[in-house]
């Protein structure tokens, strides 16, 4: 998941931690690994899959005892991906997305945020490029077979070779190969988060033109566009002293907002391994909206940690669905070299 400042600031505002409530996966359910060729055959398809494929349905996320329903409306012509998310539970917000660009209506606060994000691990997108690097990090296993929102699904396993992130149980449409159902898994098999459709149309009726149409009618709305400055650690005075194996930089920018200057901007950097990504935010440090986060340098909610730090005159934070002690690697490696 590509995480932006408001998740972070919701993150840490809750500075609570969320417990797993499921079984571990029995192993003897897991059959021999695939081949290297069949692995990435598995995942190219897994990646391809949403690309080309309309579909309307209500999915949930469940962490711990918390559980979220949006429904959503996608299509997509192999080229170019459009969806329509809407929230059922919490917050009232219905979020548009046109491949990277995404628009999200707040109707309480009738407040339209306009800006750009990558779809990095958003379900049913779960992997955030097709290449064969996620298999040096990941061993793919083979399960069995189930029925999800009344449809036939093959489940696999994606298992990693270190403890620096999760594991994955993965459940695919057998025909179209879509992402039905995802369990996250800690380093025992348990499952700490679990998102899935609990209902889903497949070759539905959905327009492009209809939802591009929605997207951009904001009238009613205060449009709020954030302006994004593409940089990099280097050119910001920022290095990472150690690095961390199979994540590499994806993307980083400054996030200016309104009329202020570029020169104290919030920075974010993404990192991934192809599945997994962790955010790094720098900014300056406030003893206001920062000073009462120094004892509660981790938060953890199901498999998404934060990790802070302060370091002189910065804040520094780190956000992923990764194990912790990989959010500690990234924010103690970073140092400021100016």
């Amino acid at each position: 998941m590509n995480y932006g400042w408001g998740l972070v600031l919701c993150v840490v505002g809750w500075l609570a931690q969320s417990g797993a409530a499921a079984q571990p996966i029995p192993p003897q359910l897991v059959n021999a690994q695939t081949t290297a060729t069949g692995i990435e055959r598995w995942l190219m398809r897994l990646h391809d899959a949403p690309r080309a494929c309309a579909y309307i349905g209500t999915f949930v996320v469940t962490t711990g005892s918390d559980m979220s329903t949006s429904r959503i409306w996608h299509v997509g012509n192999g080229e170019q991906q459009m969806a329509r998310v809407e929230s059922l539970t919490g917050t009232a917000r219905t979020t548009f997305r046109r491949n990277d660009e995404v628009v999200t209506f707040l109707p309480d606060s009738r407040t339209v945020i306009h800006e750009t994000r990558e779809a990095l691990g958003l379900f049913p997108n779960l992997l955030n490029r097709a290449d064969a690097s996620v298999t040096r990090f990941y061993r793919l296993h083979t399960v069995g077979q189930a029925r999800v929102a009344g449809l036939d699904a093959d489940i696999v396993q994606l298992l990693p070779i270190d403890p620096l992130r999760f594991g994955y149980q993965i459940w695919t449409e057998r025909k179209t190969g879509l992402m039905v159902k995802l369990q996250t898994l800690d380093p025992a098999g348990n499952v700490i988060e679990q998102a899935a459709f609990s209902e889903l149309q497949l070759g539905a009726p959905v327009v492009m033109a209809k939802l591009k149409a929605m997207m951009d009618n904001p009238q009613g709305y205060q449009v709020v566009s954030p302006t994004l400055v593409k940089t990099t650690l280097n050119d910001e005075g920022w290095v990472l002293d150690t690095a961390v194996p199979g994540f590499t930089p994806v993307r980083c920018y400054k996030r200016i907002v309104g009329g202020a200057g570029a020169a104290n901007a919030p920075v974010q950097c993404v990192y991934s391994d192809g599945l997994a990504s962790v955010s790094l935010f720098v900014e300056s440090f406030d003893v206001q909206r920062h000073g009462h986060l120094l004892a509660h340098n981790l938060v953890s909610m199901g498999a998404t940690s934060v990790r802070m730090r302060q370091l002189g005159a910065w804040w520094l934070t780190a956000v992923g669905e990764v194990p912790a002690q990989t959010l500690a690697v990234f924010v103690q490696a970073l140092e400021r070299k100016r």
